[in-house]
């Protein structure tokens, strides 16, 4: 009796340990625990949230499209792709995910509702219960003070924070560093002040959570291979060819998945930017995705704090 005893005492510890899955987070140093979800509402399989991004930058920052004419002064080809992805595209694809019913996940630049504000009036309006996730101040001159130390980083995301919370009556749990650059300290840093989940989680197709000091922080895994602007920019990519990208690897998740129902369910959050989706030709190919991807019976296209809910987690 003593060893059935000992065995299924020690069966049960191994399988909780097996289920938690802690690590050492490779960036951070700190535990890194999985979070496993058989299934999503409705049975579904693959849980997609688009991560809209909402950034200003200043007069003379920001992206170039022109790479041969970074060195004009003023630069006014430059300056109008910028303009034009803040007045025509970010309105455009609020349009259009209202239009198709997909929730939105907003990544919000905390100096947009300030400096756009009528541009923030009307794109809030096309979506107004989609989660905001901070993003710093704004991405080119003010980002996270890296080279300050974890009191500084602290510091900037408090100031991020209450701006977003002044502009938008929101106050963010949701952050993703601005120009997708923290370093060990951010991780700790966000969540002391009040963040629950971040996008600088990166490597996975599962939830994590991961053990600093102040409290958990729930790893959302962002993919870096398939944020529209470096595949644009960086590999000269159109929005056609995105649209196959993304069809492609969510469609092989809900295969994965289809093929043995045991697997557990995953996660991708997809990075969009209104460079490239929030154009003419850019939104036609993020509606024929939408489409593709609303016809999918495992897929299920939800918001970051929505899916972190069905997880299990009280935000």
């Amino acid at each position: 009796m003593r060893i059935v005893v000992t065995f299924i005492v020690a069966l049960f510890i191994w399988a909780s340990t097996a289920t938690a899955q802690t690590s050492k987070d490779w960036v951070t140093g700190l535990p890194r625990e999985a979070i496993h979800v058989k299934a999503w509402p409705g049975g579904k399989k693959v849980a997609v949230a688009f991560v809209f991004y909402v950034e200003v930058w200043g007069f003379g920052h920001g992206p170039n499209f022109r790479p041969d004419m970074a060195g004009r002064s003023p630069n006014i080809v430059e300056e109008a792709f910028r303009q034009y992805a803040i007045e025509r595209g970010v309105p455009r694809v609020g349009r259009l995910f209202k239009e198709m019913n997909v929730p939105l996940s907003i990544v919000l630049s905390a100096q947009f509702p300030e400096q756009q504000p009528e541009i923030w009036k009307q794109f809030r309006a096309l979506a107004p219960k989609a989660p905001i996730v901070a993003h710093g101040m704004n991405n080119s001159t003010d980002q996270l003070p890296l080279d300050k130390g974890p009191e500084a980083q602290r510091a900037y995301i408090k100031k991020t924070l209450d701006m977003i919370e002044k502009g938008t009556g929101v106050r963010s749990i949701g952050w993703s560093s601005p120009s997708v650059y923290p370093n060990a300290d951010t991780y700790a840093a966000t969540s002391a002040e009040g963040i629950r989940y971040t996008l600088d989680g990166m490597d996975s197709d599962i939830l994590s959570r991961l053990a600093t000091p102040s409290s958990p922080l729930l790893l959302v895994p962002y993919p870096p291979q398939i944020v529209d602007m470096g595949q644009y920019l960086a590999r000269f990519k159109e929005a056609s060819d995105l649209e196959r990208l993304w069809i492609d690897y969510v469609s092989e998740l809900a295969r994965e998945a289809a093929a043995d129902p045991s697997r557990e369910a995953t996660v991708v959050a997809i990075g969009l930017h209104p460079f490239v989706v929030g154009t003419p030709a850019g939104a036609a190919a993020m509606r024929r995705v939408l489409e593709a991807l609303a016809k999918q019976e495992l897929v299920w296209l939800t918001d970051v704090e929505a899916l972190l809910k069905a997880a299990g987690e009280k935000l």
